[in-house]
């Protein structure tokens, strides 16, 4: 009924908008995963049925594959600027609103029933993801629970990094006060408190603007959530803790959006948050969110832009741990960054990433050990460096060259393993 009242909706606006129709026979691609475009449009289906085939499937993600009236398609690729990373095929005849990007603003507009199923299928979407990059980059689980607190604060404890430790271990004792761990928490807290200011961790619940300085956290993984933070300035990473490892899930800068998704599905938060340098934030709680929705079309679209950019991150991510090369590995994450932040491959100019070497080797899910080999071979290349514990590339198109000629000698190596008769000489 919901899916109904939506499509009149949006059929209401047809002619306001301009949005075409169009129609697939039975069996027609309407998207190719070959397609290296960059996509501009996205597709709302008006009726029949389409199958969607992901460039990485995920477990837990496969209810989004078979898609009928009213699901979209097409909007991660579209909304974020990159080629697709989904086909699409027709299961039965159908007929598709397109919608451009730039109709987008003034599709949610007044129509907020949009906008809360697209956010809510990118939040699934993401905790899914986030899920997968993490059991493949550390081979382990992520628990997300209260009682989790507790060990996100010990994880940061061993690592002496104490205001992340306060804060979890303040969550813990606050929402598990009768927790297995909350005798062992208070004694802990009591131990690090010395080391922090805490005057700078305590905010109001009516603070609008909150600043946080470096390294402090925001919010833990495992906690309740009702706040959502807008970065005015500085930058926030968004990890995820499991075991006696952190994933590194994004770094976030001055406008993007962040907490949305135990908002949106009222769960625990499934990762933390903290102050890569310090950073000021603006504070949305969950009453004053839903009223943007309704009011602020274009701060919406913003969000929706910035959580498809997260999620095709994401899907890149986990196609680049399929790649057994540890340094092909490499080579792929710093093109992967380059892309995602949409520069050119064929200019000179020089970049810095916004991550250093140990994040590196995070992302591309190696062990220390492996990865300090694998880095040794990069930084022999001479555009290669580091600055001020950042990587960078000082010429893009020297970098690109080596990286796509490293890439082409991967999959000849393949097919030689793979066909070895063809490289037998005579």
């Amino acid at each position: 009924m919901q899916a109904k009242k939506m499509l009149k909706s949006i059929l209401s606006m047809r002619n306001q908008l301009s949005l075409n129709i169009v129609k697939f026979l039975k069996e027609a691609y309407i998207i190719l995963l070959e397609d290296r475009r960059i996509a501009d449009h996205f597709f709302i289906i008006l009726q029949g049925t389409v199958h969607i085939t992901k460039e990485v499937q995920v477990a837990g993600d496969e209810h989004s594959d078979i898609l009928g009236p009213g699901d979209f398609f097409g909007v991660v690729s579209t909304m974020s600027g990159h080629r697709h990373i989904e086909a699409a095929q027709a299961v039965t005849d159908v007929t598709l609103i397109v919608v451009h990007q730039n109709q987008f603003g003034q599709l949610i507009q007044d129509n907020a029933p949009v906008v809360i199923k697209i956010l809510l299928q990118f939040s699934r979407r993401m905790r899914y993801l986030n899920e997968s990059l993490t059991m493949l980059t550390i081979k382990k689980n992520v628990n997300s629970d209260l009682e989790n607190l507790f060990n996100v604060a010990a994880y940061y404890v061993k690592q002496g990094q104490y205001y992340q430790a306060y804060y979890a271990y303040r969550q813990y004792i606050k929402y598990c006060p009768n927790g297995k761990n909350v005798q062992l928490a208070q004694e802990h807290f009591k131990k690090i408190t010395p080391h922090i200011k805490p005057e700078k961790l305590e905010y109001k619940n009516f603070e609008m603007t909150r600043t946080y300085p470096k390294d402090t956290m925001i919010f833990a993984q495992g906690e309740p959530g009702e706040d959502i933070f807008i970065i005015k300035d500085g930058s926030v990473k968004i990890v995820e803790i499991a075991g006696d490892s952190e994933v590194l899930l994004a770094i976030l800068k001055a406008g993007d959006i962040f907490g949305e998704m135990a908002v949106l599905e009222s769960k625990p938060r499934g990762a933390s948050a903290v102050a890569y340098e310090e950073c000021q934030l603006m504070v949305v709680n969950k009453i004053n969110f839903y009223h943007m929705i309704k009011t602020q079309p274009q701060l919406i679209a913003r969000l929706t832009t910035m959580l498809a950019e997260r999620i095709w991150l994401l899907y890149r991510q986990l196609a680049n741990l399929r790649i057994s090369d540890s340094l092909g590995r490499m080579y792929d994450m710093l093109l992967i960054h380059l892309e995602r932040k949409k520069v050119n491959f064929t200019s000179k100019r020089h970049f810095i990433f916004d991550f250093g070497i140990k994040e590196l080797i995070n992302m591309v899910g190696l062990s220390q050990g492996d990865g300090n080999v694998a880095l040794q071979k990069l930084m022999q290349i001479k555009c290669v460096d580091v600055i001020q514990n950042k990587i960078c590339v000082t010429d893009v198109l020297d970098f690109s060259k080596h990286a796509f000629s490293y890439r082409k000698r991967l999959e000849i190596e393949k097919v030689r393993r793979a066909r070895p008769q063809l490289y037998i000489s005579g």
